[in-house]
């Protein structure tokens, strides 16, 4: 339960809608057309839909969610995606007295507001040896639930090199006044619930739009290692203008993602 919650009572459900999206990209370079397909199948099988199930059933824990429901899909020729029905807190006894389990009013009260859900996206060019994997994470929450508290949880389960991500609080609750509150929680950055050890690793940039109670964080890693994005080769192998070029190649793919832009 959040301070603010704490200070006020509410009248009746808290139905504040909370939504933290992620977009994590991992980057990497594969010399030949044989490395890029392998890049493609270690990515395809390493996220397949198996570990992505088990990656947000931690997330479902993490922030005292129940799941409901699980629908999972892994896809020819590449990329997966799971999708979760949460509500919060455990299940209660249902209504055929049987034992426990959701009841059918709560499974339909819950459908349309508490879900995680995470698709991804193995991507190559064929020409300049850039290999690129995407993962598009939703933790949509409604109660007292946060989905703040996975975010870190999240970022280290991936192969991270960007991490864009968005954060909102839609509609209003209404305390035994009758008072309406558009948010329940004090939140000036998403930065402020990334631990220091992982903030430390990555050049953050925030846009937030603080009236509309929306906030976006962008988070690039700090330090280039050409060797952590080669796949199936090491730097020291390749000549000084190739590894040169080749470094020049992926700081470019990576400021383009970052910044959402074509460089010239």
């Amino acid at each position: 339960m959040s301070e603010f919650d704490d200070k006020l009572k509410l009248h009746g459900f808290n139905n504040l809608t909370k939504t933290l999206s992620f977009n994590i990209y991992d980057i990497s370079y594969a010399l030949t057309r044989e490395a890029q397909q392998q890049y493609i199948e270690y990515i395809d099988e390493t996220y397949n839909a198996e570990r992505l199930t088990r990656i947000l059933s931690e997330v479902a824990d993490i922030i005292g969610a129940t799941i409901l429901n699980i629908a999972r899909q892994d896809y020819d020729p590449q990329g997966a995606s799971v999708t979760m029905l949460i509500s919060e807190g455990g299940h209660s006894e249902g209504s055929s007295g049987e034992g426990p389990g959701p009841r059918p009013d709560a499974v339909v009260g819950h459908l349309d507001k508490s879900h995680v859900t995470v698709h991804t996206y193995p991507e190559q060019h064929p020409d300049n040896g850039i290999s690129t994997f995407r993962a598009d994470i939703d933790v949509s929450t409604c109660g007292h639930i946060s989905p703040l508290r996975a975010l870190n949880f999240l970022i280290h389960s991936f192969e991270s090199d960007i991490v864009i991500l968005d954060y909102r609080v839609r509609g209003f609750t209404r305390d035994v006044r009758g008072r309406k509150h558009y948010i329940d929680h004090t939140i000036h950055s998403i930065q402020n619930y990334i631990d220091a050890e992982t903030l430390a690793r990555f050049h953050a940039v925030d846009v937030n739009v603080y009236p509309e109670n929306i906030f976006h964080t962008k988070l690039r890693v700090r330090d280039f290692d050409l060797d952590t994005y080669l796949f199936g080769v090491n730097a020291a192998d390749l000549p000084a203008q190739e590894r040169a070029a080749t470094a020049a190649r992926l700081e470019r793919e990576i400021q383009e993602i970052f910044y959402a832009t074509n460089m010239k």
